[in-house]
């Protein structure tokens, strides 16, 4: 079997790297994989084993000559199936080129952004079936008219390993100039307004006028970080709020925080919460798209409702107020990540989809 993969993102966020997951599991079970990615991205460079990648031009929705170079590109190394990673218009202009060359298509889906039933009925007839990566985001295209035979979930994964080792407090507090007594929460997101930044900072001045030990750690890039910024410092918050980039280290410094935060208004899955689980480190996140299928409300975290900020308050200092009840968020995580969310589960998971639309 010959799978060609289209990820047009061009940084090692968590649908890249998902993506990297699954060819790698694909080849050691003898699959013959080609990724199609964008010049210069990251995924690019991380040279997966056993995948062939071609960097070649992609550029988003606008660019309708993908449909040309990914068609041209079908044709000449003739996979029996075409696995759409992403949007930035791979799903749309790759949806199509599949179509032209006469390949099956599949696509997966990693956001639970709606969209119209009109949309759905045309889009998704480019696709020989779609894969969720959450049963949130299956239940929104059903409910928006997709034929349940044609979407599958398969949910995400995470490789542990890394999250595994415990992390020397002292090393953790140096490398982010936090205090040693500090309280520390993190965000591991983009950048971007979905993904509700803004609720934790007009929470934060409550928090820590009851735990002024509170330190915030903002892990990720994007487009809102000068207004995040600025708002941090109108609201005289910089003593308490760091923003330290993009992380390629982020595994080995996870494991320090105290807890994670992840207030978004929609969301698929949230991989960040998966790795922070894998890390024992115990969760405040929203009622959103696929995030309770990654924290157990009650057990490896707190679920509020989206948008709510006196509930995520609530929540925040419920947790810096409870040593052992993180303790046992964090245990609970652990244990749920390794029995529920293996790269294994997520590779037979995607095979399975292949080999049934091939008709195997």
């Amino acid at each position: 079997m010959k799978i060609l993969h289209v990820e047009a993102g061009k940084h090692l966020y968590g649908g890249a790297r998902q993506v990297l997951y699954i060819v790698e599991g694909l080849a050691a079970r003898g699959v013959t994989n080609l990724l199609a990615c964008p010049a210069g991205s990251e995924i690019a460079r991380q040279q997966p084993a056993g995948t062939r990648v071609v960097a070649m031009k992609m550029g988003g929705d606008g660019d309708i000559g993908m449909v040309s170079r990914l068609a041209s590109l079908i044709r000449a190394e003739k996979p029996d199936l075409v696995h759409l990673h992403s949007r930035r218009g791979a799903d749309t202009w790759g949806g199509l080129a599949a179509r032209l060359a006469g390949v099956p298509c599949v696509l997966s889906r990693r956001v639970d952004n709606p969209e119209s039933r009109l949309a759905v009925a045309l889009k998704y007839r480019l696709y020989d079936h779609v894969i969720t990566i959450s049963e949130g985001i299956r239940q929104v295209l059903l409910s928006e008219g997709l034929a349940p035979a044609k979407v599958s979930c398969v949910r995400s994964a995470v490789d542990a390993t890394p999250y595994l080792a415990p992390v020397d407090r002292a090393a953790f507090c140096a490398e982010f100039g936090l205090p040693a007594d500090a309280l520390v929460a993190g965000v591991v997101a983009q950048l971007i307004p979905r993904k509700g930044h803004r609720y934790l900072l007009a929470a934060l001045p409550a928090l820590l006028a009851r735990h002024p030990q509170l330190q915030v750690l903002i892990f990720g890039q994007g487009p809102l970080e000068a207004e995040l910024r600025a708002e941090v410092e109108a609201a005289g918050l910089a003593g308490a709020v760091r923003f330290t980039g993009f992380r390629h280290d982020l595994p080995r410094w996870l494991g320090g925080l105290d807890m994670l935060i992840h207030p978004a208004d929609m969301e698929g899955l949230g991989v960040s919460l998966l790795q922070a689980s894998a890390a024992a480190v115990p969760i405040v996140a929203s009622r959103a798209g696929g995030l309770p299928e990654a924290v157990q409300d009650g057990v490896t975290g707190i679920l509020c409702p989206p948008g709510d900020v006196a509930a995520l308050t609530a929540a925040i200092d419920r947790l810096a107020g409870d040593p052992a009840l993180r303790a046992r968020f964090g245990a609970a995580g652990r244990a749920r990540i390794l029995a529920e969310f293996s790269i294994d589960a997520m590779v037979d998971g995607n095979l399975a989809v292949y080999r049934r639309v091939l008709g195997q």
